[in-house]
């Protein structure tokens, strides 16, 4: 079997572009872009961490932590809408013909926001802890080297993606970065007590976390000596732990420039006219299975298997904000997830089921599921689990555990061992090799040693994920989507389908004309001739 290796994006970036620029463009808009202004932002987490050493792959809290951190970091390259690499914070680079040694060649002149050069050493102690044990950076001169025991031919990929960005660690362990925003501070309660938020007579380096109550702000201003141009907007004012309704509301009053839409209110936002943006699938919910329990029955998983009534919980739990999954990878990341097929079949599911002993797990005692995602929607798609498996005779009680605020997990007092738990895993890498070997170590799955596990080979990847899927010890079930609600007053807003805002080219179009009684924000303006932001992220050098 050979697979056309379109690697991204080659079906529908065009139909994403085109969607982008006309969110961008729906409104009458000026002539030019404008600068001044600050955007306001709501989100629903309630705590963040500013500290790519710190994210946990594959966690919902990581989604929120990426793009808050494009804001006042940068990676050495990036991806454009059409799967092309453009230069960053490296302009040029090179590899051997074994993809193990690879040479990037570092931007001069880019300063971090306290004023320091950037150099190739900068990188080097910026990326050591994020890289795999199998490969170690150096530099020299003002390049560096990153040399791999293993070939890694989706390097760029990697890079381009996920946690790897460009740091600098200070004195005060605070961290600053190259971006075209830099954290200005939040009021008091924004940040927890003792926290590392130390300033400099020229810019605010990051602390690394930042937490509050629902209302909680950070203010990021924007960067006027970033390499690649002062960004439109004077400043963002993010408020933290919205709620989804709650923000929706002042999207709607005009409270809110730009906010985050759970999956149940986007349709309702479309109703009101509201300008909505949805990514491609960028958040899997699947089962897993504890090898040690008693279902590690191979009848018991398949028969909990075809039970799932996965286009209902697409369409009817998310409301059409979802996709019925078969794949751990989403089509438009691995370009195969088209060959994976579960479909719903009660009559096999209770046939497997008349097999099982009846004092097995399932039948006189529950198959125990364990909700170890966040939310809401993650007790809802556990609960239906549960509906699906009643009707074959599989009794599931559903557990959920309780979940700390930043996103760790906390052990129940009591917590009797769980045969299949519950999970959502964010995708946060471009390369499907890189995705899939993190979420295989995060749980455990391992495939025979005849499968070439380093390989990005299309087919490889592919007899690796399928050796998983068919043992049943995990079970996709839906993909999700993020989306965001926009104010009539953004302007070129062009996100990158995987999820990234690139807040940076946004702008504001200034509010009509109003009565002399009403209130009007204050529109501030940036210096007269501000460097101009080149059209895209990741310009040619």
């Amino acid at each position: 079997m050979r697979f056309i290796e379109s690697r991204l994006f080659a079906t529908t970036s065009f139909l994403s572009v085109a969607t982008s620029f006309l969110l961008g463009l729906s409104l009458p808009a000026a002539t030019r872009p404008r600068y001044g202004g600050t955007l306001r932002v709501e989100v629903h987490t309630a705590a963040v961490s500013l500290d790519p050493r710190e994210w946990q792959m594959g966690s919902l809290q990581s989604a929120a932590n990426e793009k808050l951190a494009e804001l006042v970091f940068e990676r050495l390259v990036a991806l454009d809408n059409y799967g092309r690499f453009q230069p960053a914070l490296a302009t040029e680079w090179s590899h051997d013909a074994a993809n193990k040694r690879w040479r990037f060649v570092v931007r001069a002149g880019v300063r971090f926001s306290d004023g320091s050069a950037l150099n190739a050493e900068d990188v080097v102690v910026a990326l050591q802890p994020l890289l795999p044990p199998t490969a170690q950076v150096s530099a020299s001169g003002n390049s560096f080297l990153i040399q791999s025991s293993v070939p890694v031919p989706d390097l760029l990929e990697q890079l381009a993606s996920g946690r790897y960005f460009v740091y600098r660690v200070t004195g005060g362990g605070a961290l600053t970065g190259t971006g075209p925003f830099v954290l200005a501070g939040a009021p008091a309660g924004a940040l927890p007590s003792g926290e590392k938020n130390s300033t400099s007579s020229r810019a605010e380096p990051l602390s690394g976390a930042a937490s509050g109550t629902g209302g909680a702000h950070l203010f990021f201003r924007a960067n006027e000596d970033t390499w690649s141009g002062r960004p439109f907007v004077d400043g963002i004012d993010l408020t933290l732990g919205v709620p989804p309704l709650r923000a929706m509301f002042d999207l709607q009053l005009g409270k809110a420039d730009l906010v985050e839409l759970s999956p149940d209110l986007v349709a309702r936002a479309r109703q009101a006219t509201l300008r909505v943006w949805s990514s491609d699938p960028v958040t899997l919910y699947g089962l897993r299975f504890d090898d040690a329990q008693a279902s590690a029955d191979a009848r018991l998983r398949e028969a909990l298997s075809v039970t799932l009534d996965r286009g209902t919980m697409a369409n009817v739990l998310l409301q059409k904000q979802a996709e019925p999954a078969a794949a751990l990878l989403p089509q438009w990341l691995s370009g195969y997830a088209f060959l994976f097929n579960v479909d719903t079949n009660l009559e096999r599911a209770k046939e497997l089921r008349r097999g099982i002993p009846p004092n097995a797990v399932g039948g006189s005692e529950p198959l125990r599921l364990r909700v170890d995602a966040p939310g809401d929607l993650a007790k809802l798609l556990g609960e239906r689990v549960a509906v699906n498996a009643r009707q074959a005779s599989i009794f599931v009680q559903v557990v959920n555990r309780p979940v700390a605020n930043a996103g760790a997990r906390v052990p129940a007092p009591v917590d009797r061992p769980s045969s299949v738990h519950l999970f959502a895993w964010h995708y946060s890498s471009l390369s499907p090799r890189s995705e899939l070997e993190s979420l295989f170590a995060a749980y455990n799955l391992t495939v025979p040693s005849e499968v070439n596990a380093t390989s990005p080979d299309h087919e490889q990847l592919y007899a690796r994920e399928r050796r998983i899927l068919d043992d049943r010890r995990v079970l996709p079930l839906i993909l999700q989507a993020e989306s965001v609600g926009l104010g009539p007053s953004v302007r070129d807003w062009m996100p990158a389908r995987w999820g990234e805002w690139h807040l940076a080219d946004v702008w504001l179009e200034p509010p009509e004309p109003v009565a002399a009684d009403a209130v009007v924000p204050a529109i501030t303006t940036a210096p007269s001739s501000p460097e101009p932001r080149p059209a895209a992220s990741g310009a040619n050098p």
